[in-house]
């Protein structure tokens, strides 16, 4: 076998296609049963919906035109330039891609990793051989703890929760409300279903979170609840490197600042595809290369805006700033939107 791919996430499966298509045997181990749900915005910018078109996925959800940023009676939008962003449920997302995977003919087998060895002609996992190992395992991966990488993180720790509600969307922009301490994202993923994700660094039940958005939830009162609060984090994770000898780290396993700047998808999209380009090329350290060009930009924008938002008045400022300088929103939220790397 060339690559075998550690976690059937969008990451991985994503990884196993480009795999397929560069004609490579792949197999992808995911230990996880079924369709796999995830805590996240469900937002997908336009630089993701250009990556899954170029790998023949198209899932189905809801056209999303822009940014709208909101606090109080301060508003700021910015659209899209280069095309609409899509709203899709994690679920759907997730069975595209799935489908997509089992149709290139690579194999996907329910199995967890217990262990992890390396030679010099290639890596066993639990007695199974293959030239290369991609670890997509997600966010608190394991394969990046069992090689050394992980770099412990304690400050600032951040965490998100998610639930869908019963209604017909009200904008088609993404909807950020930003309140003292914690972001609520809207999300429109069908016709009758809207996501909200809140992003704090407070523990607490999902309602207590939203009620530091009254408006928001003057939006939501009546509404039916889809799905129960789902949580994930810390968000905030660092690897020390993304390869360790036939080793690659992809997607949320290789490192992660935070889901504020939405880029998640997109960032993993463009990693599947250096990560195979560089075991088609047998250079490894050009995936490193190619993985810092690649999330350059949204590490840099990411820490500014964290930084940023955790001084009281700065946080205060930043909707009212943005809606008196929109070409400067606009401008942000462009460079955002455009696929990784450009």
């Amino acid at each position: 076998m060339d690559l075998l791919v550690v976690g059937g996430g969008p990451a991985g499966l994503a990884t196993a296609l480009h795999a397929a298509r560069a004609g490579l045997e792949a197999t992808v181990w995911e230990q996880r049963a079924g369709t796999i749900d995830k805590a996240c915005g469900e937002g997908l910018m336009p630089g993701a919906v250009a990556g899954l078109t170029a790998l023949g996925v198209h899932p189905p959800g809801y056209d999303l035109r822009g940014i709208r940023y909101v606090a109080g009676a301060h508003r700021a939008d910015a659209g899209f330039r280069a095309g609409p962003g899509r709203g899709v449920r994690r679920t759907v997302l997730h069975a595209a891609l799935r489908e997509a995977v089992l149709a290139a003919g690579v194999r996907v087998e329910q199995r967890a990793v217990r262990r992890v060895e390396q030679d010099e002609d290639g890596v066993v996992v639990d007695g199974t051989r293959a030239r290369h190992l991609v670890a997509a395992d997600g966010l608190h991966s394991p394969i990046r703890r069992a090689l050394g990488l992980h770099r412990p993180r304690r400050a600032h720790r951040r965490h998100g929760l998610r639930r869908h509600y019963v209604r017909t969307p009200w904008s088609d922009h993404v909807e950020v409300h930003w309140a003292r301490d914690a972001e609520a994202y809207v999300t429109p993923v069908s016709d009758d279903l809207v996501g909200v994700a809140v992003l704090t660094a407070d523990r607490g039940p999902y309602d207590d979170h939203l009620a530091a958005f009254p408006e928001l939830q003057e939006r939501l009162a009546g509404a039916g609840t889809a799905t129960p609060a789902r949580g994930a984090g810390p968000l905030r994770q660092d690897a020390s490197a993304r390869t360790a000898g036939r080793v690659l780290l992809v997607g949320d396993a290789a490192g992660y600042v935070d889901a504020l700047t939405g880029e998640g998808i997109a960032l993993a999209l463009a990693q599947a595809s250096a990560a195979v380009r560089a075991v088609s090329n047998g250079d490894l350290a050009a995936y490193e290369r190619e993985w810092r060009r690649l999330t350059r930009r949204h590490r840099w924008l990411t820490h500014a805006l964290l930084g940023a938002t955790r001084v009281p008045p700065l946080r205060a400022a930043l909707v009212p700033a943005a809606q008196r300088l929109p070409w400067l929103f606009s401008a942000t939220v462009d460079v955002l939107a455009r696929p990784p790397g450009t």
